[in-house]
């Protein structure tokens, strides 16, 4: 591969040569922003590498096509399959749409949904799409407010004839977002949020079987807020998991998203994009599309710990929340010195929820005595219940009704999964 010897600009792709006890070794990649005085090479399997010594004048530029811009589309430059079903996907960024920014040499998101279909041709298999974006946002910027115009946004689509919805997300928050969704949307059709581990630039990237899952199950029977991601290590099989009941369980696993007291709703075979359910789940068209948009933002995640004093509760009760959740122990609970604090708390309607610092099993207060005591103090038991997924709930029910018993009614109601009246011990999938 022949290129240019002398200057280098960060993004180029680069060959450099090094002096290792008198070996000569030749290692290639994207020269990367450094304030080390070292150069750092992007290598093809992902990974970064810091060389000592080097000489910029002796770097040799290769052609590099991940660094020419390409020219925006608003649709693929194909014509619809009047024979294939019509699915939107709506665009909010994360690492699935995600590329090194040569200018700081991280994963930043920055393509469109347009970009996923141009990069992943399978899709086009499958269904047509209707690409949107609604953000470009890492998933730790989202927040409440987003909520509500994403849930709008996929109302919108729907109610303009899409057969399902995919939404590409990431990964560090796609649950909460997976909940509200669930909470704020009755739908006729699928729902599927997707993302990825590891972005497109890396060899080891789980965008591509994702995106292709999701697909399958956006064109499914599956009329439910889901998400979809691998099942396991290897390329072999994604997960559909309740939008009320996942949770993500590792920092970079493939694997790292699992369904929590429930098993999942199926999953996709690969490369075959077989469906194969296991459980029970509300199939397409049984339920009449319909939008319940507002929330109460002002709700609160609190964590229990040994010694924790009340004072924390007392601040967040005094500070304009509206509502409180607070992961307690086991069962449930908090020390005795907490009690009056809920009790004068829920006195001034600002509910109360308990969920457990467990990742399985249900708060259960009638065990002991504290448990009991909580619940005389107005305490809501939030049953088998993910913690953020009774805070997402706490808000939409806070967005419903501000009347206390019709909080609590609402809170020991199922209304998309997020309670299982049975908690099995094991779950076997």
């Amino acid at each position: 591969m022949k290129g240019d010897i002398g200057k280098a600009e960060v993004g180029d792709k680069i060959r450099v040569h090094k002096d290792v006890n008198n070996v000569d070794i030749t290692y290639e990649g994207i020269l990367m922003p450094s304030q080390t005085g070292c150069t750092v090479l992007k290598l093809k399997n992902g990974y970064n590498i810091g060389l000592r010594g080097v000489n910029p004048e002796t770097f040799i530029t290769l052609p590099n096509e991940e660094k020419k811009a390409q020219k925006p589309i608003s649709q693929p430059d194909h014509e619809k399959n009047k024979k294939l079903p019509n699915i939107s996907i709506l665009s909010t960024g994360g690492t699935i749409a995600s590329k090194i920014d040569y200018r700081t040499g991280a994963v930043t998101s920055q393509f469109s949904a347009d970009d996923i279909l141009r990069a992943i041709p399978e899709l086009e298999e499958i269904a047509n799409y209707n690409c949107r974006m609604i953000y470009s946002i890492l998933s730790e910027n989202m927040r409440p407010s987003y909520w509500v115009e994403l849930a709008r946004a996929v109302y919108e689509e729907i109610k303009n004839g899409a057969d399902g919805i995919i939404i590409t997300h990431g990964t560090d928050t796609m649950m909460y977002t997976a909940a509200a969704l669930s909470f704020m949307i009755e739908t006729p059709v699928p729902i599927v949020l997707v993302g990825s581990q590891r972005s497109a630039d890396r060899p080891s990237s789980d965008n591509a079987m994702n995106a292709i899952c999701a697909a399958s199950v956006a064109v499914s029977d599956i009329a439910e807020v889901c998400v979809v991601m691998h099942g396991s290590t290897s390329d072999d099989f994604c997960y559909i998991h309740r939008g009320t009941k996942v949770r993500k369980m590792h920092t970079s696993r493939r694997d790292a998203f699992q369904s929590i007291n429930a098993r999942p709703i199926g999953r996709v075979e690969y490369p075959s994009r077989e469906i194969k359910t296991l459980t029970s789940h509300v199939k397409r068209g049984e339920k009449k599309l319909a939008i319940h948009d507002k929330l109460e933002s002002r709700c609160a995640l609190l964590k229990y710990v040994t010694g924790a004093s009340s004072e924390s509760l007392l601040f967040h009760s005094g500070s304009g929340y509206k509502g409180i959740v607070i992961e307690g122990t086991g069962l449930g609970h908090v020390s005795t010195e907490w009690i009056p604090v809920i009790k004068t708390t829920v006195d001034t309607s600002i509910p109360i929820v308990i969920t457990s610092q467990c990742i399985n099993g249900r708060v259960c207060d009638r065990v002991y005595d504290t448990g009991r005591d909580m619940l005389k103090a107005g305490a809501i038991e939030g049953e088998d219940m993910l913690s953020e997924v009774a805070l997402v709930k706490l808000m939409w029910v806070l967005g419903q009704t501000q009347d206390i018993e019709n909080v609590k009614k609402l809170m020991h109601t199922n209304i998309a999964g997020e309670i299982t009246r049975s908690t099995r011990t094991s779950i076997t999938l």
